[in-house]
């Protein structure tokens, strides 16, 4: 038996708990901070109710309700919530995997009362953080899923035999996970139009997530930290070469844990030169990131706490640490932009060799 927690409009539901002010009110949260020129990434209930949703441009948001609050996103907040909803929830004992950012899934195995932990664990959640969640309670995980959707926001669902056909006799197709995209296009083509309809057509569909965790966090083997280095033919002091060479070894580093599925929150800087002779320091950050362009920037940012413009760079190295397994989805319409970006270079260069598409910045260390 498979308990999934899905948080009622995570995002907006946070800023209203931190801000009474902005409680009850239509809400939106922007990627960006420019209210009239981003696009909403989280609605708060009163807003969706109006028709606004996620994706939409806040421009067109506010054409819909003109007193409408904004709120810029804040990642880090999110994110700390998230984990705090974690290690809350791993206190119950059992085991316990990140769905996304703002859902969490529970193995209960045999557990004979679902439906009063399922009360607790709303009752807990709602105590700490003064935001809700809705809860689905099904023999797997993408049943699950779907059960945490029917009775939003503050539901608890349990799906078993006795309302197994009713159930997804009145959800709709596009409640049930991946059917978004081509897929739930695809069969809506056929004249399917609710899950039932799935069901009748492709059982087997239903089958095929039978819940079983990966093995978690503690019992994977992966590296403390991955790394790359070089030691240039001479020193240079061009800011333009250095800056290149560190952008190619982030780009290594970041690949590497993108094939590991690991994220890294530390990035550590070592310089090496006839002047300065190891200069190295390192900052951990809030967010873990896979992301070489991101890598680059953290490490820019350390070169310049380090002072050493203008001495001239013999070796050079880019260390990523502090990782662990992906657990988030992308949060904005531009992180998911971006990785969508890299996975598709990252098939480019798999299938065609590394290097193939490669940063214009890493030409400079040609030469």
């Amino acid at each position: 038996m498979i308990l999934h927690i899905d948080m009622d409009a995570f995002f907006a539901s946070i800023e209203q708990a931190i801000n009474p002010r902005l409680k009850d009110k239509p809400l939106i949260i922007g990627s960006r901070a420019n209210k009239m020129h981003t696009v909403v990434c989280a609605a708060s209930y009163e807003a969706k109710r109006l028709g606004i949703h996620s994706g939409m441009p806040s421009r067109e948001a506010f054409s819909i309700c003109s007193n409408l609050e904004f709120v810029a996103a804040s990642q880090g907040k999110y994110i700390w919530t998230s984990e705090q909803i974690f290690e809350l929830l791993k206190g119950y004992g059992f085991s316990l995997n990140y769905a996304s950012v703002d859902e969490f899934q529970m193995d209960l195995q045999d557990y004979s009362e679902p439906l009063q932990l399922a009360v607790q664990i709303q009752a807990q959640i709602y105590a700490n953080f003064n935001i809700t969640a809705s809860v689905g309670i099904a023999k797997n995980w993408l049943l699950a899923k779907l059960a945490s959707k029917i009775n939003k926001p503050k539901g608890i669902t349990l799906i078993d035999e006795s309302n197994f056909k009713e159930i997804l006799s009145r959800a709709p197709l596009e409640k049930l996970c991946g059917m978004a995209g081509k897929t739930g296009q695809s069969l809506r083509a056929q004249g399917l139009k609710t899950c039932w309809d799935v069901y009748l057509n492709l059982p087997e569909f239903f089958d095929a997530n039978p819940g079983k965790f990966e093995e978690t966090e503690e019992t994977q083997k992966y590296p403390k930290s991955i790394s790359h280095s070089y030691t240039l033919p001479r020193a240079f002091a061009n800011p333009q070469f250095i800056t290149a060479w560190i952008r190619l070894l982030s780009e290594m580093v970041g690949e590497r844990l993108r094939q590991q599925s690991l994220t890294a929150k530390t990035v550590h800087l070592w310089l090496n030169g006839p002047q300065i002779g190891n200069v190295e320091a390192q900052k951990t950050f809030s967010m873990a990131t896979n992301d070489s362009y991101e890598i680059y920037l953290r490490s820019l940012k350390i070169m310049a706490r380090m002072s050493k413009k203008g001495h001239k760079i013999r070796a050079l190295g880019v260390t990523a640490s502090g990782l662990s397994r992906q657990g988030y989805l992308p949060l904005l319409v531009e992180e998911k932009r971006r990785e969508a970006l890299v996975k598709a270079v990252d098939r480019i260069n798999a299938r065609f060799g590394d290097g193939t598409i490669y940063p214009s910045q890493v030409i400079l260390t040609r030469r």
